[in-house]
């Protein structure tokens, strides 16, 4: 699934972001594809409907760190409207963000399990509701997950 990079433009004026300037990014789902728009804070009057997610940061300045700051809010939010997700890419993404939980204490592993159609999933629970939640696990290699983690970073904003 491509994914562009945030566009440092804001949609709503056409603007140039500033580095350092406030920005707001929303994550919307338009023609089966995750799409990123950014706002300039002038121009931020809330998320627009269908919106997936939304959240506030700082344009980076060119000596900024290139190591992500993780928002666990909009991962569980990603996560939970590709819950529904039937088509490879998405079950990619969604298993990614699920590990990205995991390792965030967000979700705790609790077992596998292999279904009558010979699909593995994952047996998690959610530590915010006690819910067992399944993942589907797409059978990644390494570097397929690391190529889609990039992704999931990338559409998120922290590359």
């Amino acid at each position: 699934m491509e994914i562009p990079a945030p566009a440092r433009v804001c949609a709503a004026t056409g603007r140039e972001l500033a580095p350092g300037e406030r920005v707001y990014g929303v994550l919307f789902e338009e023609a089966g594809k995750f799409v990123r728009k950014d706002f300039a804070a002038d121009a931020w009057g809330g998320p627009a409907p269908g919106a997936i997610a939304f959240w506030s940061g700082r344009i980076p300045t060119a000596r900024a760190a290139k190591k992500p700051t993780f928002n666990d809010k909009l991962l569980l939010d990603c996560f939970d409207h590709l819950a529904e997700a039937t088509e490879p890419t998405r079950l990619q993404f969604r298993y990614v963000v699920a590990l990205l939980l995991m390792r965030r204490k967000k979700l705790k592993f609790e077992d596998t399990q292999r279904k009558p159609d010979g699909t593995d999933v994952l047996i998690l629970k959610d530590g915010r509701t006690g819910q067992r939640l399944e993942v589907a696990d797409p059978r990644l290699a390494e570097e397929q997950i690391a190529a889609v983690q990039d992704e999931v970073f990338r559409v998120l904003g922290w590359e």
